[in-house]
């Protein structure tokens, strides 16, 4: 993709944000100034998507031969950064919510002791977010 190119789609994505919200604030005070901001953003960042999607695989053709020897290396290390990042923001994600979830367990359970099962199931849940992490991990480490 030519540097044309980037710079033409980085300003149709801007312009599919700054557009809506100047129409937006421009815009009589009814629902449908609502209803038209958001189909005119649609409009404009699929659009924008669209094309983009075009450019992208309508790409010259690359040897394969060539190019399986230096994306080898490449696609284990983005594998290993992709396993570290899963374990990491699921792990950070379900500490965020179990902070949240068992510190209201604490406070209704505190209050009223026959809530003890269903506030036990959402802190389990918030939980079980870093579980799926670590499992997508160990799934990605098994395919490089």
């Amino acid at each position: 993709m030519t540097l044309a190119t980037k710079i033409i789609l980085i300003t149709a994505l801007i312009l599919s944000i700054i557009i809506p919200f100047g129409y937006y604030l421009i815009g009589e005070k009814n629902k449908k100034r609502y209803k038209r901001t958001i189909g005119v953003n649609a409009f404009f960042f699929f659009g924008a998507f669209a094309i983009a999607s075009v450019m992208l695989l309508g790409g010259p053709q690359v040897n394969a031969a060539a190019a399986a020897d230096t994306s080898a290396a490449l696609s284990t290390g983005l594998g290993y950064i992709a396993a570290a990042l899963v374990t990491g923001l699921s792990c950070i994600g379900g500490g965020i919510a179990v902070a949240s979830a068992a510190s209201a367990a604490l406070g209704a359970i505190s209050e009223d002791s026959s809530v003890l099962g269903k506030s036990l199931i959402f802190v389990g849940l918030a939980e079980g977010v870093c579980l799926y992490g670590l499992i997508i991990s160990f799934m990605i480490l098994g395919k490089l």
